[in-house]
């Protein structure tokens, strides 16, 4: 039994190191990587290390492929992987049923995608009883197969009459024959050939097609306006759809405002089923199978490539929402932190007044107050002598306020205050509050700040999200921050994957300080969970700061391999090691060392920001036995240690005027930041509490493929004004040069 059960075990890691001998050329392929480093990045994740890991500190073992491409490789080895599972399971199922042949088997392994591997698996599926199961049990294919025949002679009238059977409820011909076609029309369905030749056909010929819904009618009834009015009588190209609109569409349907359906190229597939199908059946059958054809593409065909078109559609469509959302997420979470500056963070409101928070340059929380300078108490000058008050005593020196309700107003009154107030030089910013109503009553917000109430949290976190927009936002479900388009109508576990994903490549990238680092922080940091990072956290608070990151092994579950994977990026500064500082990985702390001696340094350099000239010496690289990857990535953190990536993005736009919409006029020349990115445009926010839109035909004089081709999140960009509608709350805007 033993040996048996080994042999089985050989049998499976053979076809497991196959696969992924399979997997790594595949992938190698489409991303156009070598087959090397696709073997080495498999090697890589199946030893527990992460993303932000091999990315930084695992170049020579991959060529220094970058966070996004190994994004993409993680994604298609988990999809290639789950195929090879479900191969197996496919082919397990029918050998149980004695029916796979060595072509059935060669045809499934081969296939490339789950739609082909799903549709070769079709008629083999267990799946509820049919009509053409009904029929078979009812005794008609020997029928059916009379009507396909070639040599078939006679009536087919007098030939169904053979099949009349009471016990089998067959009354007469007519009945028999149209349960023989239900069998013909089944076999049909289930023909992989024939369903991958209607798909791709209806896929590059059909049209998406739009109409009135039960509750869009209603609406043009009563002559109310909607959002989907440009879908009212709308077609498409399925080939050529956009996402966006395929995301529109779909939640006008979910809404019951539209009705979609595909319109198919209906007689080209009619008539190449009856080419393949029926090409050969004799002149007196022929009637039967081609309402057979027909019944079975109509009935059974259609309906279920319709769906997988338009799911497919959708997963497409989702894929690049995501991926946008993803990108205007990054840009906006490695936005430049506002340091060594008081701010007063202002969460506006009408009727509950508006909260305010003082945080000094560290973040720590100082005053809080609430005011009520607007509708409908408009305690303004009430509300000035506390601002006053707070910009004295604290030395404020900008003005942080959420962009929600009654954020207009709120701006009228700090921009007054502002232009009166002589102490010091006074400025204000709009900020994104998206998603702080949800964190400040979250159970998280409730610990970090246990004495104050919702609106105080919330007015905190919109301070702390100018002061440092890395540490203020991670503590929000990314899906909350609202920089991304249809983000509700999307697979949600999908899209928490991948914005997760993103944010834990911002934090690594910037690197977190351990000894001030929030659990929400560490959480995200390369090989730390969240309980570690809780851990952390408590060892942190029981026992003082952490001197070097060796202490790090002291903590509860953090084990030599969540170190390896977690180190390089915790920052220590003032500790008892120099290099903890930095970004340089523990386990390269000697070659750093010999770097620095070769080169006349010594470790206390680093932190003197005396250290030089080391970038681009191939030769000592070599003298070292240091690879090329390493040395360089080395030599930049010596060079320039704890250098912060965000600082290279531009700084936020800080006002100290308001501008309101009417003040806008067609070629007036502005300067705004881009606030989110869609498919059709970038909105960008020019200081009049109402987004401008640029559509991509104005984003520039040469052709836009993308609007991430040309802006991202938090660009400063300038602006001119193409139109205004005041009523719709509409701006339209061009960065095209004037002509």
């Amino acid at each position: 039994m033993e040996k048996i059960m080994a042999a089985i075990s050989e049998d499976n890691d053979k076809n497991t190191n196959t696969n992924d001998s399979r997997i790594a050329a595949a992938i190698a392929e489409e991303l156009g990587i070598k087959l090397w480093q696709a073997a080495a990045v498999i090697d890589l994740i199946d030893s527990g290390s992460t993303i932000p890991f091999i990315a930084r500190y695992r170049k020579e073992a991959t060529g220094a492929l970058d966070d996004e491409t190994l994004r993409d490789f993680d994604e298609r080895l988990r999809y290639l992987r789950n195929l090879a599972d479900r191969k197996q399971t496919v082919l397990a199922s029918i050998e149980e049923q004695g029916k796979l042949t060595e072509e059935l088997r060669a045809r499934i392994e081969a296939a490339e995608t789950a739609a082909v591997l799903e549709d070769l698996y079709r008629p083999y599926k267990p799946k509820r009883k049919t009509r053409a199961d009904i029929a078979r049990e009812k005794g008609l294919e020997g029928l059916a197969k009379y009507l396909l025949d070639p040599s078939a002679s006679g009536d087919p009238v007098m030939e169904a009459e053979k099949y009349i059977s009471e016990e089998h409820e067959v009354a007469d011909a007519d009945t028999a024959l149209k349960l023989a076609q239900d069998i013909i029309a089944g076999d049909i369905s289930d023909n992989a050939d024939y369903r991958g030749w209607i798909r791709n056909r209806t896929t590059k010929a059909g049209e998406i097609v739009c109409s009135l819904a039960s509750k869009g009618k209603e609406a043009v009834a009563a002559g109310e306006r909607t959002v989907y009015e440009n879908y009212y009588e709308y077609r498409e190209p399925v080939s050529r759809i956009p996402g966006h609109r395929v995301l529109a569409v779909n939640r006008g349907e979910k809404e019951k405002i539209l009705s979609v359906s595909i319109d198919a190229p209906v007689d080209d597939i009619l008539e190449y089923l009856e080419r393949k199908a029926a090409r050969r059946v004799t002149d007196s059958c022929r009637p039967y199978v081609l309402d057979a054809i027909a019944d079975g593409y109509k009935r059974l065909i259609a309906p279920s490539i319709e769906t997988e078109i338009r799911n497919s559609l959708t997963e497409t469509a989702e894929e690049g929402a995501i991926r946008i959302f993803g990108s205007n997420l990054e840009q906006l979470l490695m936005q430049p932190p506002v340091r060594g500056k008081t701010v007063l963070g202002w969460d506006p409101a009408f009727r509950t007044g508006c909260k305010l928070a003082v945080c000094d340059p560290t973040g720590k929380i100082l005053d809080t107050a609430v005011i009520y300078p607007t509708a409908p108490q408009n305690k303004v000058t009430e509300a000035v002598k506390v601002l006053r008050r707070l910009c004295d005593k604290y030395g404020i020196d900008i003005i942080s306020v959420g962009n929600g309700t009654a954020s207009r107003e709120s701006e009228k009154i700090i921009a007054d205050f502002i232009r009166g107030y002589s102490r010091k030089k006074l400025q204000y910013v709009i900020v994104n509050e998206a998603g702080a109503s949800v964190y400040s009553a979250s159970k998280l917000a409730t610990e970090e700040y246990p004495d104050l109430d919702v609106g105080e949290r919330s007015s905190a976190s919109i301070a702390r999200r100018l002061q440092d927009p890395l540490s203020e936002l991670v503590k929000i479900d990314p899906k909350a921050i609202g920089v991304g388009q249809y983000q509700h109508d999307m697979n949600q576990k999908r899209l928490g994957e991948a914005l997760g994903a993103v944010v834990e490549t911002c934090v690594n990238k910037v690197g977190v300080d351990v000894n001030t680092a929030s659990p929400s922080l560490l959480g995200y940091v390369s090989g730390i969970s969240r309980q570690i990072a809780d851990n952390i956290v408590k060892y942190r608070e029981a026992n003082g700061r952490f001197n070097n990151r060796k202490e790090l092994l002291k903590v509860p579950k953090l084990g030599p391999k969540a170190f390896e994977q977690c180190a390089g990026f915790l920052r220590i500064t003032e500790g008892t090691e120099p290099l903890d500082a930095t970004a340089v990985h523990p386990e390269s702390y000697e070659a750093a060392r010999s770097i620095l001696a070769a080169s006349g340094y010594e470790v206390a350099d680093i932190l003197r920001g005396n250290v030089r000239g080391l970038a681009g010496k191939a030769a000592l690289a070599r003298k070292l036995g240091i690879g090329e990857y390493t040395f360089a990535d080395i030599a930049a953190e010596l060079e320039k240690p704890g250098r912060d990536p965000r600082d290279e993005a531009p700084a936020p736009v800080l006002r100290s005027d308001v501008l309101e919409m009417s003040d806008l006029r067609p070629d007036m020349e502005l300067k705004g930041t881009v606030r989110n990115i869609v498919d059709f445009g970038a909105f960008v926010d020019i200081g009049v509490h109402q987004d401008g839109l640029v559509h991509i035909s104005e984003l520039s004089d040469r052709f836009v493929k993308h609007p991430l081709d040309v802006v991202k999140v938090g660009d400063v960009v300038d602006v001119r004004v193409l139109s205004v509608d005041e009523k719709r709350g509409k701006i339209a805007l061009s960065m095209k040069k004037r002509r």
